[in-house]
Order: C-alpha cells, then structure tokens, then sequence
C-alpha cells in the first residue's frame, strides 16, 4: 500500500466486523491492495474527503434526470450484488480493492444492519448502485458502481435526501475524487474530521429509515434542502 498512513490488517480470525466497526469510530477504514490480494490495510488519510449534507450540489441536468424517475430506487435489496459489481472491473477501473476478507466483512456488517446498499433498476435489472456503512449519524460512503448513464449519480442523490430526511450528521467519502467534486465534496485535515465524527457519532438514528419510499421529485427537494438534525 503506498499510502504512508496505511498500516496492515491483524492476522484473519481476529478481525471482526465488531473490530471494523471500532475502527470506522475511530476514523480509519479499510482497503486491499487489489482485488485478487487477500491482505487488508488500515487507512487514516491526513486529507479526509467529505459531502457537507447541507452543501450538497445537484448538477442541472442531474436534477431532472433524478426527477424524471429513469430508475427504480431501491434498498438493500442486493446488497451482495452490489458489493460484487464494486468489486468487479469496469472501463478506467481495471482493479479494485474490495477482495475476498474485505468482501466477508461487509457481508457481516450489512447481516448486523450497518452496511446498506442503494440500487437502481430498469426493466428489473441492477444497473447501478452504492454502498457504505452507517454508525450513530455518520454514513461511511464506500464504492459505487454504474451500468447505464448517470445510475450511480442518481444512487448518492438518493442516499444523501435519505440521510437529510433522517438527521444524518456526516457524510464520509474518504478521499477527493474529480467525480464527487461535483457534488460539493470538501478535502479537510483529518484532526476536522475526527471532529465532525464525534459529533455524528453522538446521534442515535434508526438506519431503517433508509429504506422508506422516496420519489424523484422528493429526493432532489430533500437533498438541497438545509439539514434537520434529529434531537
């Protein structure tokens, strides 16, 4: 891993997804080195990428294409699914770093109910999707995946309305990407983020709030309006 604030995973059969979900407390979340590598890393970024909630952009085109419905929003449906298509090479992303411990790990903690996926469909078929974690009122952004034009993109619009919706307090993306940027990503030093981590992690939300039914016009409508925090 060349990332100088990655350290190695513990031997397997001591990490477990309780472990994982410690680690996401304390600010550090896990990588491969590619698919086909079984060991694990611990990352700590010093430049952390995060979604403000209430800074959140929606592209112009991307608001009526969201409105327009060209997908069936689903919840944690196929949450393997997902994780597989993240996992899976596509154009531009040859390799991956979800592998197989990474893989089992997640499964555990979407089985425990903090690891959610969001799925579009067509014609019955997934052509896109997101997942991540969620503890206290954090959401812990983790892969996305696209089959048809703009499905990923429709999923985080989703995902940050839902978030709104329920009182989430932060939205992790780990690092800055070109992708996100346009959607108000923001870069800070990890000592913020840690910050802002504790304050999320103060807040006790149901997850299942995820899962209730949202349409086009209300995903983008929630997600540009200003936060509502949960007391």
């Amino acid at each position: 891993m060349t990332d100088p604030a990655a350290s190695a995973f513990p031997p397997p059969g001591s990490f477990t997804a309780e472990t994982l979900l410690r680690c996401y407390a304390q600010g550090v979340f896990p990588m491969g080195e590619a698919r086909d590598d079984p060991r694990v890393f611990l990352v700590e970024p010093e430049q952390r990428g995060v979604i403000p909630l209430d800074g959140f952009h929606i592209p112009t085109r991307l608001r009526r294409t969201v409105r327009a419905e060209p997908f069936v929003v689903r919840v944690n449906t196929v949450f393997p699914a997902v994780l597989d298509a993240c996992a899976a090479p596509s154009p531009g992303r040859e390799d991956t770093w979800i592998n197989g411990p990474i893989r089992r790990l997640y499964l555990q903690l979407h089985a425990m109910g903090h690891a959610h996926s969001l799925e579009c469909w067509r014609d019955e078929a997934l052509v896109g999707g997101l997942y991540g974690v969620t503890l206290g009122g954090a959401f812990f952004g983790e892969s996305m995946f696209s089959r048809a034009t703009d499905a990923s993109k429709v999923a985080l619009v989703h995902l940050v309305a839902r978030l709104r919706r329920g009182g989430w307090r932060l939205l992790d993306a780990q690092f800055r990407t070109p992708h996100l940027d346009q959607f108000g990503l923001i870069e800070i030093p990890q000592s913020a983020y840690l910050e802002r981590l504790a304050t999320a992690l103060e807040t006790s939300l149901d997850p299942a709030g995820l899962s209730l039914p949202l349409s086009g016009l209300d995903a983008v409508s929630y997600a540009l309006q200003p936060t509502i925090h949960a007391s």
